[in-house]
C-alpha cells in the first residue's frame, strides 16, 4: 500500500487516511449497503442525520427512509437496479428520519464492484438540504470498507490535505473531476486548482485559515483542471483535528457543477422573460374566463336579436338597430376568439394543410385587404412538407400579419412570404420540441420596433396603434394560436430596416382522402326533422332562455334543467326526450360527465356539447357533436339536424366530431 509522509512526520496508511477523511465530513451522510440494499455500515454522521444509532439500522433495508408513497411506487428498488446498470443514480426528494419527520435530501448512490466486477454492494452520500446541519460522520465497520466507499464515488473529488494543504488522498472521482492521477497530485500543494488570479489574491490560504478557524469552510468558484480548462467548482473544506484538538489536516469535497452554474446563469439571464411568462400564464387563465363568460352574454344577445327580428313590424328604423346589435354580437364574437386563441383555449380543427396552395388561394384576399400600395412576394421551396393546423385560424393569423405589415409601411412597399423547413434538436433555441418544423415567415421592410417593443408585442392589449384602432389582441392570437398549434411565433425586428413574424408549425403526413373525413363545414341540414323533444342544460338561466326560446321557435318541445344532476332527475322520471343540448362548464357535473352518465342509460340518444372552450376530456369529450358559443338559430338546427340522422343511420361516433361555429 502507497505510503507518503503528511509533513507533520507520521505516515498515514491510504486506509486510515480515508478513515480519517470520511470520519471528518460533516456535511454528508456517508454509508454501505449490500446488493439487495440492507445497510451494512453506518457512521455517526448518518446517525446524526437519519436519528438511528448501528445497533438500530444495520441489517435493515435502506428503503425505510423513502415515503410510504414512495416505498409502494418502487422508487428504493429503481434507485438500486438504476446505480446497478449505470454505475449510479443521483436523486432529490423527501426521505424519513427515525421520528418520522422530514427532510429534503439529496443522494448520490455508487454502485462498488470487486475487482472482477462483481457487484458487491453499493456506495450511499446523502446531504441534508433542509436546513444543511452539520452532521458528524463516523467510523465505517473496516478500513478497506472506508476505502471502497471513498474510492467508488466517482461524482465528487474527496481527498485529503495536510495541515499545510498538500494533497494526501486522491480519489476516482478527484481523477475524473480534476484530470490528476494520484501520482502526479499527491504531495502537491492544493493551490494549483486554483486560478492564478485567486492565488494572487491568496485564496487557497484564506480557505484553509477559515476551515481551522470555524470548522467548515463552503464556497463556489473557479478551479483549474490538469489540461487547463476551468469548471465551476462547489467546494467543501472541513477541519481534521485530533483527539487532543490539534490540527492535523482537512478533508475536502469538490463537486463539477458547471451545468449547474451554466443553467443558474441561464436563469439570470432570463428572469424578465421568465417573469413576463408568469405574468401572461395569469393574464391568458383570466382572459379565457372572461372570454367563456362573454362568450355567454353573446349567447344571450344573439339568441334574442335573431327571435326579435322575427317578430318585429316591417320596420326599417327598427331592424337597423337589431341589425347593428347583431354586428356588434359578430366583432364580440371575434374578440372572444381572439381572447381565446391567447388563452389557448379555442377549439381547433387541426388538418394537414399545404401552405403553397394555401397562400396562393389567399394571395386574392391578401391583395384585397392590404391595398395596392403593398406588394406581395411569395417564396416556396419545391418539395415542402405539409403542416398541421386550423385553416381557419391559420387564415387569420396570416391576415393579422399582414395588416400589421401594411400599417408598418404606410408609403407601401413589399411584403415578403416566404417558407422553410427545419429539423430542430433537442435544447433547440425556439424551445420547441424536437423534430421537423416548417417556418412561415412574412417580412415588411418598415417602420421596424426596439427590442423594447417586441419585448411586449404579443401581450394582450399593447398596441402602438392610436385609440380605437386596434384591439392588441392581434399577436397574442396568433402567439396562442401557434402554441395550440405544437409551434411558435418569433418576431425579428430592426427598428427603420423592417420585421420579420415567423410562425413556426410541425410538419403532417399528407392525409389520404382528408376530405371525406366529416366536416363541420359541409353539413347541409336536410328538411326540418318531425318535432323534437329536447332537453336543454345550461346553469346560466338567460343563456339557456335564449337556447329555449330558438328550439321553440323552431317547433321542438323544450324541457330545462339548470343542472346536471336535475337533468338525470328528468330522464329518470321516464320523460321522453329525443335529443339533449347540454353546456360544458358547470358546477358539480360538467357536460361530459352528464353525458357519461346519460349514455351508461341510454346509449342511442343523442347529445350535443355547447361549449366555447377546446380543453374537453379525452374520451366521450372528443367524440360528442359541439355546438360553439356564441352559435345561432341556424347553427344549433345544424347540429340537431346531424344529430338525428346520425341516430336515424345507427352510424357509431365518428373519429372527428362535428363541430358547428
Amino acid at each position: 500500500m502507497m505510503q507518503r509522509n503528511t509533513g507533520a512526520g507520521t505516515p498515514i496508511a491510504d486506509a486510515e487516511r480515508y478513515r480519517i477523511l470520511v470520519e471528518a465530513i460533516t456535511d454528508y451522510a456517508v454509508f454501505m449497503l449490500d446488493p439487495i440494499g440492507t445497510v451494512t455500515s453506518w457512521n455517526p454522521g448518518a446517525e446524526r442525520f437519519k436519528g438511528y444509532t448501528a445497533a438500530e439500522i444495520i441489517g435493515q433495508n435502506f428503503s425505510q427512509f423513502y415515503l410510504p408513497e414512495d416505498r409502494a411506487a418502487g422508487l428504493p428498488g429503481r434507485a438500486l437496479a438504476i446505480a446497478a446498470s449505470t454505475g449510479k443514480f443521483e436523486t432529490e426528494g423527501w426521505r424519513l428520519r427515525k421520528d418520522g419527520s422530514r427532510i429534503w435530501a439529496h443522494a448520490v448512490l455508487d454502485a462498488i464492484r470487486n475487482p472482477s466486477g462483481e457487484l458487491i454492494g453499493y456506495a450511499k452520500i446523502t446531504r441534508d438540504l433542509t436546513d444543511r446541519r452539520s452532521a458528524e460522520e463516523a467510523l465505517m465497520r473496516s478500513e478497506e470498507q472506508f476505502k471502497l466507499l471513498v474510492q467508488s464515488v466517482t461524482d465528487y473529488a474527496i481527498y485529503m490535505l495536510d495541515s499545510k494543504g498538500h494533497v494526501a488522498s486522491w480519489n476516482i472521482g478527484a481523477q475524473r473531476i480534476k484530470g490528476y492521477q494520484p501520482e502526479d497530485i499527491i504531495g502537491a500543494h492544493f493551490s494549483r486548482f486554483y486560478s492564478d488570479e485567486d492565488r494572487e489574491r491568496g485564496e487557497p490560504q484564506k480557505a484553509l485559515d477559515l476551515a481551522a478557524e470555524h470548522g467548515h469552510f463552503e464556497k463556489e468558484g473557479w478551479r483549474i483542471r490538469k489540461d487547463g480548462t476551468r469548471f465551476w467548482a462547489s467546494v467543501v473544506i472541513d477541519a481534521i483535528r485530533d483527539p487532543s484538538g490539534d490540527l492535523i489536516g482537512y478533508a475536502k469535497i469538490t463537486r463539477d457543477i458547471s451545468e449547474k452554474r451554466k443553467a443558474e446563469q441561464a436563469l439570470e439571464e432570463t428572469r424578465e422573460a421568465l417573469f413576463q411568462a408568469q405574468k401572461m400564464e395569469i393574464v391568458g387563465q383570466l382572459t379565457g374566463g372572461i372570454a367563456h363568460d362573454f362568450n355567454n352574454l353573446l349567447m344571450v344577445i344573439q339568441s334574442s336579436m335573431e327571435l326579435l327580428r322575427k317578430r318585429v313590424p316591417d320596420d326599417e328604423k327598427l331592424l337597423s338597430l337589431i341589425d347593428n346589435a347583431t354586428e356588434g354580437v359578430k366583432r364580440g364574437t371575434s374578440l372572444t376568439q381572439r381572447m381565446l386563441s391567447f388563452a389557448r383555449r379555442q377549439d381547433l380543427d387541426q388538418k394537414p394543410i399545404n401552405l403553397h396552395e394555401f397562400i396562393f388561394e389567399m394571395t386574392d384576399l391578401l391583395q384585397r385587404s392590404l391595398g395596392p400600395t403593398i406588394v406581395i412576394e411569395a417564396r416556396f421551396p419545391i418539395g415542402l412538407s405539409m403542416v398541421r393546423a386550423d385553416a381557419n385560424q391559420l387564415e387569420s393569423a396570416l391576415l393579422n400579419l399582414a395588416v400589421n405589415a401594411r400599417d408598418a409601411m404606410p408609403a407601401g412597399g413589399p411584403l415578403t412570404i416566404s417558407a422553410r423547413e427545419e429539423n430542430l434538436a433537442p435544447g433547440n433555441s425556439l424551445r420547441l420540441a424536437p423534430g421537423k418544423y416548417v417556418c412561415l415567415a412574412l417580412e415588411d421592410k418598415g417602420e421596424g420596433m426596439t427590442q423594447d417593443t417586441i419585448s411586449h408585442a404579443t401581450e394582450p392589449f399593447f398596441t402602438t396603434k392610436g385609440i380605437g384602432k386596434g384591439t392588441g389582441l392581434g399577436l397574442s392570437m396568433v402567439q396562442g394560436f401557434a402554441e395550440q398549434s405544437g409551434g411558435r411565433l418569433c418576431l425579428k425586428s430592426v427598428l427603420g430596416q423592417g420585421t420579420t413574424a415567423e410562425i413556426w408549425l410541425p410538419t403532417a403526413e399528407a392525409m389520404e382522402a382528408d376530405s371525406a373525413l366529416p366536416s363541420s363545414r359541409t353539413v347541409t341540414p336536410p328538411a326540418k326533422p318531425q318535432d323534437l323533444t329536447v332537453l336543454a342544460v345550461d346553469d346560466d338561466i338567460l343563456v339557456r332562455m335564449g337556447t329555449v326560446a330558438m328550439l321553440e321557435d323552431l317547433g321542438h318541445t323544450v324541457r330545462e334543467a339548470n343542472s346536471g344532476e336535475e337533468a338525470l332527475n328528468i330522464l329518470a322520471e321516464g320523460a321522453k326526450i329525443d335529443l339533449v343540448v347540454t353546456d360544458q362548464a358547470m358546477p358539480r357535473m360538467t357536460g361530459v360527465q352528464l353525458a357519461e352518465a346519460i349514455l351508461a342509460e341510454q346509449p342511442n340518444l343523442p347529445i350535443i356539447l355547447a361549449t366555447g372552450y377546446a380543453e374537453l376530456p379525452s374520451g366521450l369529450g372528443s367524440v360528442l357533436p359541439r355546438l360553439s358559443k356564441p352559435f345561432s338559430q341556424e347553427q344549433l338546427a345544424q347540429a340537431l339536424n346531424a344529430a338525428i340522422m346520425k341516430r336515424a343511420k345507427g352510424s357509431d361516433s365518428p373519429d372527428v366530431p362535428p363541430t358547428f361555429k
